[in-house]
């Protein structure tokens, strides 16, 4: 169902919501350009706010432009989010343009229904309003130690208009008249409404009665509320209402438990709460209407708490849980425990995902490495990237050869250090783009290079190209899990055109589907997952969403380019998890006629190593401030960071880099600033 709830679910809390419409460069926490104006100074900023549990915005120079992603969402669109149609169609747009696949066939069952159109042949009922009279006195000091056992002070009942009355005078449905006197032993107290009055006489028969015109959706309490907050309780009461305020909780409540509760009221609640919870007493009455408005209000997301009683009549309400001894912390104990009963099976399984510090989990071994960078780990997914023509399935097929070996014999697997199979297990290679016949030819030639006669058994090729793109992830998935039983385990997995598993790089949904899973799947079966992705590197960032994908889950990215001589390939890191990829070696290989392979023609010198630092670092400072002319010391790191998916530290010397090399340089007019340098 398409509701604010669900959306919410599937899109992280609306942060995912602000990554589709923001196209400029942001980070949580970080300032940035407001898009929703001409926004001249970054004083912009997406948050998580902890007490309502959603991703806001917050423009610290122009508050109308802060709220939520339904506000921010209809603000683009020209909708009006207090609106209830307009908020329906932010919904839709928000459903439709990130493709979550919610319907919203019955959404409008959440809608207030509009007002009928007047029959001119009907005259409407009015509504009929009992005269009456009050006058007013001071709280008596017994008075006010009634209220005080349930924790409601003097500045509660101020806050909630309940007075202390000498005299009450209405009429009865009959027209006679009628008059209550408050008395020692029978006070009279008042709710007091703009157009009406409740009477409250707790120690008299007749304990309820109303004056004036307390209409169908008289609600107790639901101008005290917050604008935002996380927990709403409705109770059956006034005075559960005030006990609970008296203890920090929201609460309101209708005019009797067993009464109709408006959903219009509910419905525009749940926009401010992230919670609307029941909490009636806990005798029959209390039990049946509780259940009875859970499932009417089901659609609002509306729970129900049971208090702890026994449900007599000094034993019932949340006045009596108080009396009891408990307070706001058990309470909130309670709500806690009902929580944790709500989500307990998300919780179990949370449980086996949470990090035990007394139990370690193992070290992720080393399968693919460069000098001391490791490139691959057990649990991971390593990227291989470049243009066509540059020899990236030849790389490929060489750190295949060296995970093949059971031995120590050396073979060379073009400047990187590949684990040994000498445990046996499973070697996996799927091509999604090569012929069988040149993918026989391929294996035959990895086979020369491990120096081997025959394939081992534990090495399985697969050519998918028969298959449709549907099918093709399902037999990767299905065989990987075969293959990790038969051979008690996988070494190394390779997807030789990991592009051609969705129908476009560019269809986020999808690429996000598969790299998850590949993800999930590196994790279960701990094995490195290798992705040749065939497309040309812009300049550190890969294209599409598929290549945004891999950016973020890969353990490291390796490009493959033709260097100035097109016969030499160079190997040059883009991303690596565990420090600088600037820092690991330009490594090269080319083609050797006499061997029939390529072969390791060793490193680029020191001096081409720092011209391609230079060189890069120089097109990250063109990017970051083509965008912003001036940028702070702390907002320049975040925007490296962002760019080169590096951390803090990295993005840090890299600044002092560029300083160094004049590529950034302070701005003359202000020190706190930096500006682009002499760039060539």
């Amino acid at each position: 169902m398409l509701n604010k709830d669900e959306l919410l679910r599937r899109t992280n809390n609306g942060l995912n919501v602000f990554k589709h419409y923001i196209s400029v460069q942001w980070k949580t926490g970080r300032n940035f350009l407001n898009p929703l104006y001409e926004d001249r100074k970054a004083s912009c900023n997406v948050y998580f706010d902890r007490r309502n549990n959603i991703y806001r915005i917050k423009d610290f120079g122009n508050d109308n432009y802060s709220g939520d992603c339904f506000f921010f969402v209809g603000q683009l669109k020209g909708l009006d989010c207090n609106n209830g149609a307009d908020f329906v169609e932010i919904l839709k747009t928000i459903n439709r343009d990130m493709s979550l696949g919610l319907d919203s066939s019955d959404y409008a069952t959440h809608i207030p229904q509009s007002v009928p159109q007047k029959n001119n042949s009907t005259i409407p009922e009015l509504p009929k309003i009992k005269p009456y009279n009050i006058t007013q006195q001071k709280f008596t000091q017994k008075e006010l130690d009634f209220w005080l056992r349930s924790g409601i002070t003097p500045e509660i009942l101020k806050l909630y208009r309940a007075v202390s009355l000498k005299e009450f005078r209405s009429e009865n449905k009959d027209g006679k008249s009628f008059s209550y006197t408050s008395s020692e032993n029978e006070p009279l107290f008042g709710y007091i409404g703009k157009r009406y009055v409740k009477i409250y006489r707790p120690f008299s028969e007749v304990r309820f009665l109303y004056g004036g015109n307390i209409g169908d959706s008289y609600c107790f309490g639901l101008e005290q509320l917050p604008a935002k907050g996380d927990t709403l309780f409705i109770t059956g009461g006034e005075k559960d209402v005030m006990t609970l305020a008296a203890h920090g909780f929201h609460a309101i409540c209708f005019n009797s438990e067993t009464s109709t509760i408006p959903t219009g009221i509910i419905y525009k609640l749940t926009f401010r709460f992230k919670h609307i919870v029941l909490l009636y007493d806990a005798d029959k009455t209390g039990i049946d209407s509780a259940m009875k408005h859970e499932k009417a209000l089901s659609e609002y997301g509306v729970k129900r708490l049971v208090l702890p009683l026994s449900g007599e009549k000094t034993d019932k309400d949340i006045t009596d849980y108080f009396r009891k001894g408990n307070n706001r912390k058990e309470l909130r104990k309670l709500f806690i425990d009902f929580l944790d009963n709500l989500y307990n099976e998300t919780m179990t399984m949370l449980k086996s995902c949470e990090i035990d510090f007394n139990n370690p989990p193992a070290k992720a071994e080393e399968v693919i490495s460069a000098g001391d960078v490791p490139l691959g780990t057990q649990g991971n997914i390593l990227c291989i990237t470049g243009g066509e023509g540059t020899g990236k399935s030849n790389y490929v097929a060489a750190l295949i050869a060296g995970s093949i070996i059971k031995d120590n014999r050396t073979i060379d697997t073009l400047g990187v250090t590949v684990r040994d199979n000498s445990d046996n297990k499973a070697v996996l290679l799927y091509d999604t783009e090569q012929s069988e016949v040149q993918l026989f030819k391929n294996v035959s030639n990895l086979l020369k290079r491990a120096k081997l006669n025959e394939k081992p058994e534990e090495l399985r090729a697969f050519s998918l190209t028969g298959m449709s793109r549907k099918e093709r992830l399902q037999a990767i998935v299905q065989s990987m899990d075969k293959y990790h039983y038969e051979y008690e385990g996988i070494r190394l997995v390779v997807i030789d055109g990991i592009a051609d598993l969705v129908s476009s790089a560019n269809d986020e949904v999808e690429s996000i589907r598969i790299m998850d899973e590949l993800y999930r799947l590196a994790g279960i079966y701990r094995t490195c997952i290798v992705c040749v992705l065939h497309y040309v590197p812009n300049g550190l960032k890969l294209r599409g969403h598929l290549g945004s994908e891999l950016q973020r889950k890969a353990a490291a990215i390796l490009s493959i380019e033709l260097d100035s001589e097109p016969s030499i390939s160079v190997v040059k890191a883009l991303k690596v998890r565990d420090g600088s990829p600037l820092d690991v070696p330009l490594m090269q290989f080319s083609w050797d006629k006499e061997l029939g392979m390529h072969i390791y023609i060793g490193e680029k010198t020191r001096e081409e190593k720092e011209k391609r630092k230079e060189k890069e670092l120089a097109n990250v400072a063109r990017e970051i401030f083509n965008v912003q002319k001036h940028l702070t010391y702390i907002d320049l790191c975040d925007r490296i960071q962002q760019i080169m998916d590096v951390k803090e530290r990295t993005a840090k010397s890299y600044i002092k880099y560029m300083r160094e090399k004049e590529i950034i340089i302070k701005d003359p007019s202000s020190q706190n600033y930096f500006m682009i340098g002499h760039i060539i």
